[in-house]
């Protein structure tokens, strides 16, 4: 299994037709979502970090990391109910135990303006510029090419010539998003949402010499999300949040929510339990187990296959932890946003 699927990831990297990597927890994950949603929460500044390692049962397959950093600036010069936020985020996925890894860095702007005096009705629109690297290693015992194979398995040598420029590529990128959010009395909220990613579909191919009918340039993905939470009680809420999208002929369909428990009876500095379970159709049912302190907010998610991968997978679909810190605002006085929080 390991040789074939080396074998298979080097003809598909020589051809870069790969899609974009997906969080379980997307909406724990906001720049790698839609740009849009850039400075859209309620505090100061917002840390959000990522970790995904996906069909663990074939040697690491896919492991995917992300870590960002956004801010909402010049609040005291906008009116009081807009947001205009910045931030940066950083991103790398690694394939067959990092043989083929993609790394990626990105700065992000985004407007939110308010349609209604008490800032319930928001349109927002966000843009994202990004600078891209990939490595290609091919010089490891473990890396097979399908000119290798004979009859006894991988034995014979490989004809295949590669220098540095055929190993790394870079690019830069463009992706964009508009948000629309909405709040009926103060206390809860919904949003819907678009974002295209690879605006420019830059071209991306290991094999720098391939004629241009063979070239490959990596699809654009457009992604449709929507969600909100909705008050229980005094102190409990449900959250819930989906999203759809398309890349070449790739498609993701995610939906799903989760109950949010508070522990401690206190609105100001709560203690949250999460319990909830989202479902991406065709492939995975994603439990949910999240807790929420001092700001921080903890997920773990883990995806059981259903797909008809599961023989392979034995059902083990991939593990995924978020970490999501929201400064809360220096001046207690400030009135709350209500923004998107999955």
């Amino acid at each position: 299994m390991r040789k074939l699927f080396c074998t298979a990831l080097i003809c598909v990297a020589a051809f870069a037709k790969a899609q974009d990597a997906n969080f379980s927890q997307f909406f724990a994950s906001p720049l790698t979502l839609n740009p849009a949603l850039t400075g859209k929460f309620d505090g100061d500044f917002r840390v959000a970090g990522n970790y995904r390692n996906q069909w663990p049962t074939i040697n690491n397959a896919f492991t995917t990391y992300t870590a960002s950093f956004d801010i909402g600036i010049m609040k005291n010069r906008i009116p009081e109910f807009d947001q205009f936020g910045i931030g940066v985020m950083a991103f790398s996925d690694k394939a067959a135990s990092g043989i083929l890894q993609n790394n990626y860095i990105g700065a992000s702007i985004s407007y939110h303006k308010a349609l209604d005096e008490n800032g319930f009705n928001q349109l927002g629109a966000g843009f994202q510029a990004t600078y891209a690297s990939k490595q290609l290693n091919v010089y490891r015992k473990d890396v097979y090419f399908l000119d290798q194979l004979r009859a006894n398995g991988f034995t014979g040598a490989t004809a295949e010539v590669f220098d540095g420029q055929n190993l790394n590529l870079s690019y830069f990128d463009i992706n964009a998003g508009v948000l629309y959010t909405r709040s009926t009395d103060g206390n809860n909220n919904f949003y819907v949402g678009a974002s295209m990613y690879h605006i420019t579909r830059p071209q991306e191919s290991h094999i720098k010499e391939a004629p241009r009918d063979l070239a490959y340039y990596l699809p654009s993905r457009l992604t449709l999300q929507a969600g909100g939470f909705v008050p229980v009680n005094e102190y409990d809420a449900f959250h819930f949040s989906a999203i759809h999208s398309r890349q070449a002929g790739a498609v993701n369909t995610t939906l799903g929510g989760a109950f949010m428990k508070n522990v401690n009876a206190n609105p100001e500095s709560p203690t949250n339990v999460y319990l909830g379970s989202w479902f991406r159709f065709g492939d995975a049912v994603i439990p949910y187990i999240g807790l929420e302190f001092n700001s921080l907010r903890i997920g773990y998610t883990y995806d059981v296959n259903i797909s008809s991968l599961k023989p392979g997978s034995n059902m083990r679909g991939g593990t995924e932890i978020s970490l999501i810190y929201v400064k809360p605002y220096v001046d207690p006085n400030r009135r709350k946003l209500n923004c998107p929080r999955f």
